[in-house]
């Protein structure tokens, strides 16, 4: 019994032995003719336009909702801020501090003031909006809208014409989608672009996210200088002439003991209230048409510029892929509305035409 039970597994092991190895399964290459891949290439170059125009849609669509909330939030939390009694006050504080500080320097209460009014915006509207949404957060969103369109395209173009997605991968390897290097690190084919999620980690996107904010400059929404600017001359020269009579009130009220110079420093007070009051409504006005005029000049460069705006990301890549396809595909080098993309003299983008 014992030699049985030995020989069964082993018999067992020498007919697996015997059983051949399967070679792993290999998709047969397609023949694919010149004619289908210049039809490929063609619908490629199509399915970027398309992409790009339905991420402009979007883009749109969200520095609408972007502006929105920044005009409400300067409604409800900056103009109201700016305009009460106490916000007043304080200003005054600042202004006579900065006036004694200036040194000779002309307007230089007016220029500190807007400053502070500046980093006040950025504190009580910017900060808030942009924990929601921002320039910078539409300018990526819209460049991965983009490249999700184009992938789900890719993958109809290679059932219509019966090129498996490997051969096209093969394909779209060829494609330049950015072309920034040197080094090489800065540089992505179109295969990249589509297959690396998240899109910015892929290093030569990062670079491009980079070249954007440059081509912008230091200069944005948020430090806007000469929104604030008429605001704050009108303010603090206002509260410069205030001053002069607080000063000799002060003085009135000293000379007259404690109990009548409270009451002179309350009418004194209430005086001043009822100028701020007064001046309100003209406040408020300027402020709503100095930022508004301000801000809105500022959306719509983010909106239509195509070298730091929201849509550059896409009209950057559209403008590779589109001009690298243009002489294969037979169709005019096309940049997707935006015009191809020069981002400086001395290190404009590079094109490769596809065999």
């Amino acid at each position: 019994m014992n030699l049985r039970s030995l020989i069964v597994p082993v018999m067992v092991v020498l007919a697996g032995c015997a059983t051949p190895v399967r070679a792993p399964v290999v998709a047969p290459v397609v023949v694919v003719s010149q004619s289908t891949w210049r039809q490929v290439d063609q619908e490629i170059v199509a399915a970027s336009q398309s992409a790009t125009e339905q991420t402009k849609i979007y883009a749109r669509g969200a520095m609408d909702y972007w502006r929105m909330r920044v005009y409400q939030l300067t409604e409800e939390n900056f103009i109201p801020w700016f305009s009460s009694y106490w916000t007043q006050e304080w200003l005054s504080v600042k202004v006579s501090w900065y006036s004694l500080s200036a040194k000779g320097e002309q307007d230089a209460s007016a220029k500190r003031l807007a400053a502070y009014l500046l980093e006040q915006y950025q504190k009580r509207v910017l900060a808030p909006v942009a924990v929601e949404i921002d320039p910078d957060a539409i300018l990526g969103l819209a460049t991965a809208f983009y490249v999700d369109i184009l992938q789900e395209e890719l993958q109809r173009i290679s059932q219509r014409h019966g090129v498996p997605m490997a051969q096209l991968n093969g394909r779209i390897q060829k494609i330049p989608a950015i072309a920034l290097g040197p080094p090489p690190a800065r540089d992505a084919s179109l295969y990249q672009v589509v297959h690396t999620q998240p899109l910015n980690s892929l290093p030569a996107y990062a670079a491009l996210i980079e070249k954007i904010h440059k081509a912008g400059g230091d200069k944005g929404v948020d430090s806007t200088d000469t929104a604030m600017a008429p605001v704050a001359k009108r303010a603090s020269q206002r509260m410069e002439a205030e001053m002069a009579p607080r000063g000799a009130a002060s003085a009135v009220a000293a000379a007259a003991g404690k109990l009548a110079g409270a009451l002179i420093s309350v009418g004194v007070a209430g005086i001043r209230a009822i100028i701020q009051a007064n001046d309100r409504p003209d406040s408020e006005a300027l402020i709503r048409a100095s930022l508004g005029n301000t801000f809105d000049k500022a959306w719509m460069k983010l909106v239509q510029n195509p070298t730091s705006g929201v849509m550059a990301g896409t009209l950057y890549m559209a403008a590779q892929i589109e001009g690298n396809l243009a002489e294969s595909a037979d169709v005019p080098s096309v940049s997707s509305g935006g015009g191809a993309v020069d981002w400086s003299p001395t290190e404009s983008t590079t094109q490769q035409t596809v065999p």
